[in-house]
């Protein structure tokens, strides 16, 4: 299963108390897995995000750590600021970042505030997509009033606290309330101009932006029925913009927010700019993000200009990454590093390197030394994986062949399902090393009385039932990948047919290798009820995977 990634971005009320500022956002450290971003603060708002980001339970873990510690060091009752604030930690939301929906994000976000009120005895509301309430989901409408209404607040029964004491006391007088939030992802993205004009770039952001541009008619502002200046839209939505010039490049840009990225992503907002400076006689040149992005927003950008090229979208995440660099201009006025500024990749810095990251050479020499693994487990995954790569190719082949045009996107199809097949099974052959290593770690346990003894016996069955699970898994994936082989065969680039036949033959390798594993394995599971089923679909696996080899030969003596 695919890693679950969510951002936290704490608002706390101090940014001018150096001391303080590290001593709450260093908590977040505190907590494994959990990698802090960055710290920004504000002297005159007297307020600092802190954004840090990891796996669902442990970045709730660090979120409660962060809130407990600026409770323990801020004082409501002297805080002072620009900014409007309710809280030591006056907002806490919560981002899905990666292979999680705001759904499940919204159900953390429920979890860390039933957490601070229970355990801290501090109060707060919901608020966006976590919400308990349609009236409580606009934060303005939440924190009005700010800190020092919160008494009166407190004496209304419409907005008594989501969680924690629902009584003004001694505990809200110190800490305030809290927010916390489940919402999409803000990117803060700007557009370059080959232009030093602000006026111009101020134009374009209006034809852009939601809030668009205020009615004019002979140069006058057009009033509604309330004496409110009426406004013509723009053409995005979540999006806002304003024209500025940068003398540290000499150009003139457009600086938008983008509020929602699952409403107006990167891509839409750099094509659509381009085209309303075409229009008013600029050139778009590139463009430049400020901050972290989501790996997604980057291949989803890459797709968008490989369907307007009407090139394939299976290929892999590195070239579309270097598309979406280059199609957006992201290394304009200064370089782009990948491993800096996506946030799964920052995440992944330092990480113990996996298997599929070693060079070939270097795999096989990991294969051939004493350890017990990798072994035949992840060797069948990763013959998987070179046999799906071969059936990719020739699905990414097909999708660019000279009069094939009308073809490539039913080709393209067959690549994205390829790379989805390669993916899982470069997934799966770390994992069988996990699975038997797990097994190792069970009998390492103690068993000096009968309640180790039992734990120990638990531990160990588990394991091997889930170290038999990853080479089923793994013969699930590699015989469903055939399908794109054998499509290869028959409907692709014929030059190629015998790289679909050797692909077809790797897959049925992977499948043998991964049955004897799930065979081996199988016999050591107490639970024979288990055992019986699992190798029964085995089985069933193994006879099909052997008919479309059978198959694939058929099309070779045919077609050779």
């Amino acid at each position: 299963m695919k890693k679950q990634l969510i951002e936290c971005v704490p608002n706390i009320s101090e940014g001018r108390d150096l001391k303080k500022i590290h001593a709450i956002a260093n908590t977040v450290t505190t907590v494994s897995g959990v990698k802090l971003l960055d710290v920004d603060p504000g002297k005159a708002t007297n307020r600092t995000v802190i954004t840090f980001v990891g796996e669902p339970k442990q970045v709730i873990e660090a979120a409660f750590r962060l809130i407990q510690k600026a409770a323990e060091l801020i004082d409501m009752s002297k805080q002072t600021g620009e900014h409007p604030r309710f809280g030591a930690t006056d907002v806490c939301p919560l981002v899905p970042i990666a292979n999680i929906s705001m759904e499940e994000t919204a159900t953390y976000a429920h979890m860390l505030g039933k957490r601070v009120g229970e355990e801290l005895g501090i109060s707060g509301y919901f608020y966006e997509n976590a919400a308990t309430a349609e009236d409580r989901k606009n934060l303005a409408t939440v924190r009005a009033g700010e800190y020092e209404g919160l008494k009166e607040k407190f004496s209304k029964p419409d907005w008594k606290p989501d969680f924690g004491p629902i009584v003004y006391n001694t505990q809200v007088q110190k800490s305030g309330v809290t927010a916390i939030s489940a919402r999409d992802f803000l990117i803060a993205y700007n557009v370059n101009l080959n232009s030093t004009s602000t006026r111009r770039a101020n134009a374009i952001a209006f034809d852009i932006r939601e809030n668009g541009r205020t009615k004019l008619v002979d140069g006058k502002k057009i009033m509604d029925e309330n004496g409110v200046p009426e406004r013509i839209p723009g053409k995005l939505k979540a999006v806002k913009g304003i024209g500025w010039f940068i003398e540290e490049y000499g150009v003139a840009q457009i600086s938008y927010n983008l509020t929602n990225i699952s409403i107006t992503s990167m891509h839409e907002a750099f094509y659509e700019t381009s085209l309303s400076a075409t229009n008013r006689g600029l050139r778009v040149t590139g463009s430049e993000l400020v901050g972290l992005v989501p790996l997604q927003a980057m291949l989803d950008a890459a797709d968008f200009y490989l369907k307007m090229q009407q090139r394939s979208l299976g290929i892999s995440e590195k070239e579309k990454v270097k598309i979406a660099i280059k199609s957006l201009g992201l290394d304009d006025l200064k370089p782009f590093n990948p491993q800096e500024r996506i946030i799964e990749y920052v995440m992944n810095a330092g990480a113990t390197k996996k298997l599929i990251d070693f060079t070939i050479a270097d795999f096989a020499e990991e294969t051939a030394s004493e350890s017990m693994a990798p072994g035949g487990g992840s060797i069948a995954a990763y013959v998987g994986v070179l046999g799906i790569s071969l059936g990719t190719m020739v699905a990414n082949l097909s999708a660019h062949k000279a009069g094939w045009d009308a073809q490539w996107e039913s080709f393209s199809n067959w690549a994205v399902k390829g790379q989805k097949y390669k993916n899982d099974l470069l997934f799966l052959v770390d994992e069988d090393t996990n699975a038997f290593n797990k097994i190792i770690d069970g009998f390492r346990l103690p068993k000096t009385n009968v309640e180790e003894i039992e734990i120990r016996k638990e531990a160990i069955e588990n394991a091997t039932k889930y170290a038999t699970e990853i080479p089923y898994k793994v013969m699930e994936t590699a015989y469903s990948s055939i399908e794109v082989m054998l499509a290869m065969m028959e409907h692709g680039i014929q030059n190629s047919l015998s790289d679909g036949g050797v692909g077809v033959l790797c897959a049925k390798t992977a499948v043998t290798g991964a049955y004897f594993n799930v065979k081996i394995n199988a016999k050591d599971i107490k639970d024979r009820e288990f055992a019986k089923d699992i190798l029964t679909k085995a089985e069933s696996i193994y006879q099909k995977t052997c008919s479309l080899e059978i198959k694939m030969m058929a099309i070779i003596n045919e077609k050779l």
